[in-house]
């Protein structure tokens, strides 16, 4: 039995890509979740504990968490969770496993430029086609992602409530919505 679950963490390992034997990508990381709690006592917030997962992503969603994913991004995971014993070299262990079904960026800790890639069918694909017109490369044959404008991730205002930019340093209490 396999449940599904949802972690919220930090990837702890550059994703490496890989095949499988029967020639499907799949790109490995391990993930970081670790639990905070406010500590009263010195006022300061102290990590309590961290799991460790071992996260596979398959097809598509492999070369996309690929060229998407870097150590030290912080990301959500959706996927089957398996709980498997192992033995090596004498020492054995249990690993936590996430078969992942989505991942996506947080975007509390930063700022993420999405690119949609382009749709294909078998038949397309044997042609060179794309859906809609679309005259791009299957997404199977870019691995790297275009220079994409994000200076406006760099401002340092924010649109305040009658569309006028506000100075970040002023208290965001002070804003309405």
């Amino acid at each position: 039995m396999h449940d599904t679950v949802t972690i919220v963490g930090n990837v702890a390992t550059d994703p490496t890509l890989g095949r499988t034997a029967s020639g499907i990508p799949v790109t490995n990381f391990r993930l970081a979740s670790t639990h905070r709690r406010f500590d009263e006592a010195t006022q300061t917030w102290i990590d309590v504990a961290t799991n460790w997962y071992s996260v596979a992503a398959f097809r598509q969603l492999a070369e996309h968490a690929k060229v998407s994913l870097r150590s030290g991004d912080s990301v959500i995971v959706t996927g089957r969770m398996k709980i498997r014993a192992w033995e090596n070299n004498g020492k054995q262990g249990t690993s936590v496993d996430i078969d992942a079904d989505v991942i996506g960026h947080d975007l509390r800790w930063g700022t993420t430029a999405y690119r949609r890639s382009a749709r294909s069918t078998p038949d397309q694909k044997e042609r060179g086609r794309v859906e809609d017109g679309d005259d791009a490369p299957p997404a199977s044959s870019r691995r790297e992602p275009a220079d994409i404008d994000t200076s406006w991730a760099d401002r340092d205002a924010v649109p305040g409530p009658d569309s006028e930019l506000l100075d970040q340093s002023s208290s965001s209490a002070s804003l309405t919505f």
